[in-house]
């Protein structure tokens, strides 16, 4: 599918602000006044900057309005109300640490569970579109609170801990990889299948549907080469859990430390959301003969 720069930067972000808040809300550290001030605001500015560059894959902005009104059949509804669910409870359990140096417990442990639903909410936008068997699969959630908690444990500072994180997801990326390359033929869906002639033998494309491009080739058919996608693959791993574990195993632990590990994780992060787009084959594409 077409990688759309506005989605990656929506669910790399979005990903990281609601672990630093879940990790926040939970009481992984407990910062109070100007400390607790900046640990917030950077977690917000993540969250509702990642939600905000949604709105940019939208014909027109206001449309992200209509997305409350589905909550009941939709994940991207669910999230939209989880997420602000989120902020508003962790807003004033951000009031509380800043201004009266106070933790409320309570607000804190709903406020986590709540950004760890959003992130959840978030994957399954995509690991319920069966249609796309490469996101199709159980390891798709765990891979967005992988990177989420991978995030959240490097903003937090917690070095020691956050290596751990980080081999779980570099475990998940490439078991997401090796499983998303079979599930589309695994999926069993073929020309045949797609246009329903199988009955009556092998099909094959005569002529495209049409002469020229349309929204649904735009979006739904993006090819990437074989071997660029594994190169990107290792560079991802590289950045995204390699170089980061092993600044914070080696590096003497510093603000300069953890702030290069968490921009390394980042890159790599939005390496692997673009290939998570890029590699993504969504059946329409049997239509045009692209699959």
């Amino acid at each position: 599918m077409n990688p759309a720069p506005s989605v990656i930067l929506f669910t790399v972000l979005s990903g990281a602000g609601f672990g630093l808040l879940g990790f926040l809300g939970l009481g992984v550290i407990s910062p109070t006044g100007l400390i607790a001030f900046s640990y917030f605001t950077l977690a917000f500015a993540m969250a509702v900057g990642g939600l905000l560059a949604s709105t940019l894959h939208l014909g027109n902005p206001r449309n992200a309005l209509k997305a409350f009104s589905q909550w009941q059949t939709s994940w991207l509804s669910r999230e939209a109300w989880l997420a602000v669910l989120t902020l508003a409870v962790m807003g004033l359990y951000a009031i509380g640490a800043i201004f009266f140096g106070k933790h409320l417990s309570v607000l804190g442990i709903l406020g986590a569970d709540l950004s760890f639903l959003t992130v959840f909410a978030t994957s399954m936008i995509y690991a319920q579109l069966k249609t796309v068997p490469r996101w199709n699969q159980w390891l798709t959630p765990l891979l967005f609170l992988s990177f989420s908690l991978s995030a959240a444990t490097m903003l937090t500072a917690q070095n020691g801990l956050a290596v751990a994180p980080l081999a779980v997801t570099g475990v998940l990326l490439i078991l997401h990889w090796l499983s998303g390359d079979k599930r589309f033929s695994a999926s069993g869906s073929t020309i045949e299948t797609a246009t329903g002639l199988g009955g009556i033998g092998k099909v094959r494309l005569l002529a495209p549907p049409h002469t020229g491009s349309n929204y649904l080739m735009k979006e739904m058919i993006y090819v990437v080469g074989r071997k660029h996608a594994l190169r990107l693959r290792w560079i991802t791993l590289a950045l995204a859990v390699v170089l980061p574990a092993l600044i914070l195993l080696l590096a003497p632990a510093s603000v300069l430390t953890t702030a290069l590990a968490f921009i390394l994780h980042l890159i790599g992060a939005f390496a692997a959301r673009w290939l998570f787009f890029a590699e993504a084959e969504h059946v329409v594409g049997l239509y045009y003969g692209k699959r």
